[in-house]
């Protein structure tokens, strides 16, 4: 996932863990990571474990409302991404990620309330 640099490292119908390599790409001009790169990654890592959870329907989950909070700034580091499904429901789903540091300490939590949409067929 190239825009925030979130590499997901296990995909589940309920649950998706990923890390980011935080670095001066990602940085702020006063030098902390800018708040996009949490926010890209909520709305990432919830896309990514919703549509895999309504894959076999034909369907994919697109994000309705982006929720996130900045708790702790960092300069550098890796940062582990956890979205856990709250609720799957047959139109819509909810999902919280949570953005820790190496110390298991929370930098960033986030929703993704999302939509279940029929996936468009393959253009020839």
């Amino acid at each position: 996932m190239r825009g925030s640099g979130l590499v997901v490292d296990q995909v589940g119908h309920d649950r998706v863990l990923g890390h980011i390599e935080l670095d001066a790409e990602h940085q702020t001009p006063w030098g902390i990571v800018h708040g996009g790169v949490y926010a890209t990654a909520v709305e990432t890592a919830a896309s990514v474990g919703a549509s895999a959870a309504v894959q076999e329907r034909g369907q994919v989950a697109v994000g309705l409302t982006n929720t996130t909070h900045f708790l702790r700034a960092m300069r550098e580091g890796t940062v582990r991404v956890e979205a856990v499904a709250l609720y799957q429901g047959r139109t819509h789903q909810l999902w919280r990620v949570d953005i820790t540091d190496q110390s298991g300490r929370m930098v960033a939590h986030g929703e993704l309330r999302l939509q279940n949409v029929d996936a468009e067929p393959s253009a020839p």
